[in-house]
């Protein structure tokens, strides 16, 4: 009954990061957003998130993990309601953030619970059971996403979580022990406020960049100026505390920063494709939204896939080997995207979906364990937090960025598209221009500016995703910068961060 619990809680945070991604275009017309701004939905989630995973021990240690488990789940259950029943794009979002804030806590919690619970030697097939939860999860989002967006509305993405919170709630009181912990692990207060507003002025300065115009705007200038700010200060207090919030040994091990290094950039490219896929495969494509969550599911077949034979892997295969095997399927999936077109089949978004999921399984386990492989086991502790901070600042930052991106190349191309579209032009005029496309009409013309803008958006896409395939060419030799370690099998401390 603990482990059903346990994995209630773990499915349902897991279920939210793919869940809301096909009911997006949806959401953002629900509450007038254009499609940049919606995706604030998504990264508001993810950096709230970031920002309190590191406080989950401090806060086990002051408050007592069923307790901490508990608020954990309320707080959850609660701003999912919140969330549906939100009526504007700012009302979504400062929910988002409170789902992110209390659910940070309950991955941690849910694995440091099940390694408490069951004995040393029935770990692993407990941890095993755990990790399908938090691999499903992901696979029937979009399904589940696409269903209840398609019969029922949007909203229902985020209401699905009340009947699940309110049974993990009652299994959680009854079922896990009452642990008073005297434990009262030192917290760098001014670290963790310094790092908070430098992640979210950066933030901000992303996802609201491209709207104000950049730096032509005095807010963005006042966010990219705080955030400047605020990491100054707190890599001077890093360097002058007694325990600052980010271990400066950390910095010393070569591994641990490589790995992490490489965790921010795959992180970067993996969920900004999962944010444009569904609008681009519901607006340009005209899929229904279902059929979005089905053709993108593929991609979790995958990643489960190859998470089970990885395992095996490890310990036996040279762990970069099988990092690097997965970035050239990686890049073999973007290069694949960048030949998509507005004529393309299903399939090539089935198969390109498929292989990048299989790269993901190959990547993300591995590089936890040559991230901690090196590292000395006081230092696991903090190290763990900080790789998953990173990893979901590389997710987050990588949303904003492709779709700013995506955004001012629209522009550029939907510009260079109209270039030759005059009256002087005999290849823009009947029979070269075929009905309903007339320069010489309003009707015409509205028609015309629909197909331009339509096919402006294509190529930005695709420019996106071969700039996806160009970073993953450019990562993959700097794998061999990670050292080989001596056990390559992972300890239950880095469990946390993979």
């Amino acid at each position: 009954m603990i482990t059903i619990s346990i994995m209630l809680a773990t499915i349902m945070t897991a279920l939210d990061t793919t869940i809301a991604n096909v009911a997006l275009p949806h959401m953002a017309g629900s509450v007038s957003a254009s499609a940049d701004q919606i995706t604030w939905v998504l990264t508001s989630y993810i950096i709230a998130t970031a920002i309190m995973t590191p406080m989950t021990g401090w806060l086990a240690g002051r408050l007592g993990r069923k307790r901490v488990f508990m608020i954990s789940i309320i707080g959850f259950t609660v701003a999912s309601a919140l969330c549906g029943a939100a009526q504007s794009l700012p009302e979504i979002v400062i929910f988002r953030v409170l789902q992110g804030v209390f659910g940070a806590s309950m991955m941690p919690l849910s694995q440091a619970v099940m390694l408490d619970t069951y004995p040393i030697e029935e770990r692993g097939p407990a941890m095993a059971v755990w990790g399908m939860g938090v691999m499903v999860a992901p696979i029937v989002g979009p399904v589940l996403g696409g269903w209840l967006t398609d019969d029922f509305s949007w909203r229902w993405v985020f209401y699905i979580n009340l009947p699940v919170g309110v049974l993990c709630l009652l299994g959680v009181m009854t079922f896990i022990p009452d642990d008073r912990s005297t434990l009262r692990l030192p917290f760098d207060v001014m670290g963790f406020a310094l790092l908070s507003i430098t992640l979210a002025a950066f933030q901000l300065f992303l996802d609201r960049g491209q709207n104000d115009d950049w730096f032509h705007s005095t807010e963005i200038v006042v966010e990219a100026s705080v955030a400047a700010v605020a990491l100054i200060l707190f890599v001077i207090h890093t360097a002058t505390a007694e325990r600052p919030f980010l271990p400066v040994a950390l910095l010393g091990d070569r591994n641990f920063v490589t790995a992490t290094a490489l965790g921010f950039a795959v992180g970067l490219l993996v969920f900004s494709v999962l944010a444009l896929l569904p609008p681009m495969l519901e607006t340009l494509l005209g899929y229904p939204v279902i059929t979005t969550g089905l053709v993108t599911a593929p991609r979790g077949v995958g990643s489960l896939i190859s998470m089970f034979f990885v395992g095996r892997l490890v310990g036996r295969v040279d762990t970069r080997l099988i990092i690097m095997t997965g970035l050239v399927m990686f890049a073999i999936a973007f290069f694949g995207m960048s030949r998509f077109s507005l004529q393309m089949s299903s399939s090539a978004i089935v198969t390109t979906g498929f292989i990048q999921g299989l790269g993901t399984g190959l990547v993300f386990m591995p590089m936890t364990t040559l991230a901690f492989a090196t590292l000395s086991p006081a230092l696991r502790a903090d190290g763990t937090g900080v790789f998953t901070l990173v990893r979901n600042l590389g997710n987050s930052a990588g949303i904003s960025i492709m779709q700013a991106l995506f955004t001012t190349n629209v522009q550029v191309v939907h510009a260079r598209l109209v270039e030759r579209l005059r009256l002087d032009n005999p290849l823009a005029r009947p029979p070269y221009l075929p009905a309903p496309f007339d320069l010489t009409t309003n009707s015409g013309i509205a028609a015309l500016e629909g197909e331009v803008t339509r096919q402006a958006s294509m190529v930005a896409y695709i420019d996106v995703f071969y700039l996806m395939f160009l970073t993953t060419v450019v990562m993959i030799p700097l794998v061999m910068l990670l050292e080989k370690p001596r056990d390559q099998i992972p300890s239950e401390e880095t469990l946390l961060a993979d």
